[in-house]
């Protein structure tokens, strides 16, 4: 396992699977950090491609901020890299929003099949991060370069379409980083809106064709998003979920919760009491 603090923070976290242990799973800056478990030779038994469903190889699971689960490592092989989000600040807003995008893909977490050559590509990328990162004198500006490439290496196995530098998708940028940071005391469409200098109407319009989602829908998203996290980790009762996300009383929070996932906050945590967000040794009933 490797790990480093720069004089104010942990910027990178490397370790193999076998050697992952609560030292940075259970570190309360967390939730700052994008984490990539790569995993070596493995079958999921669940996600998205049929004619994948049966291919042995290299998958990815990316896990953007604020989102910390729980990872199975026992009998598998493969790594974590996990990079704090200021590494990010210094790119274009553009670029940053395609990194959210990659990690989001598809809710709470994002996974990506890696074919052999880009596994050795982004092998070779991967290895010179590490080298430069734990030399006595770590070059930032390469280590941020060489990030921004294995990134941009996930996104073009992910076939993702990238973000143009164009204003309406600064605003998106602006849009997203203001949710992240007001989600759980902020419901009002006007609010971010405001913040924007647009009117909330025009905001949806900018949303929608990019996104797929208005203002609405990505509030009440990422709400739900942080009460599955919330009782799956277990640490807090109903109550105390309802007051940290900014619900008025725990009978409003579990309307929602209802509403949103067809079943009340106790019966969601019952059921994946015992299960791991990355766990598939069995047949998952995947969490969503």
């Amino acid at each position: 396992m490797i790990s480093k603090l720069d004089p104010k923070r942990r910027l990178l976290f490397f370790s193999t699977f076998q050697q992952l242990d609560n030292t940075f799973l259970n570190d309360p800056n967390r939730d700052s950090y994008f984490e990539i478990y790569w995993v070596k030779n493995e079958k999921p038994l669940h996600f998205i491609d049929k004619d994948k469903m049966k291919v042995e190889g290299d998958w990815m699971y990316l896990v953007p901020s604020f989102r910390n689960y729980q990872f199975q490592q026992s009998n598998r092989e493969g790594v974590l890299l996990a990079f704090n989000k200021d590494l990010l600040s210094y790119e274009a807003k553009e670029f940053s929003l395609n990194v959210f995008n990659l990690f989001s893909r598809h809710g709470d977490f994002s996974t990506l099949f890696i074919d052999k050559e880009n596994s050795d590509s982004l092998n070779t990328i991967f290895n010179l991060i590490k080298e430069e990162y734990t030399h006595h004198s770590a070059n930032l500006l390469l280590i941020r370069t060489l990030l921004k490439a294995f990134l941009l290496k996930l996104m073009a196995s992910a076939q993702q379409q990238l973000i143009s530098p164009d204003y309406n998708e600064r605003r998106i940028y602006h849009f997203l980083l203001l949710l992240e940071n007001h989600f759980t005391t902020e419901r009002s469409v006007n609010f971010y809106a405001d913040k924007l200098s647009i009117s909330a109407k025009r905001l949806n319009q900018i949303l929608k064709p990019r996104i797929g989602k208005t203002i609405n829908q990505l509030i009440q998203e990422r709400l739900l998003i942080e009460a599955k996290h919330l009782l799956f980790i277990g640490k807090e009762n109903i109550k105390e979920i309802s007051f940290t996300l900014g619900f008025q009383d725990s009978s409003y929070f579990s309307r929602f919760f209802k509403k949103m996932t067809g079943m009340s906050p106790e019966k969601f945590r019952k059921e994946t009491k015992n299960k791991t967000a990355f766990d598939f040794s069995s047949t998952p009933k995947p969490i969503t």
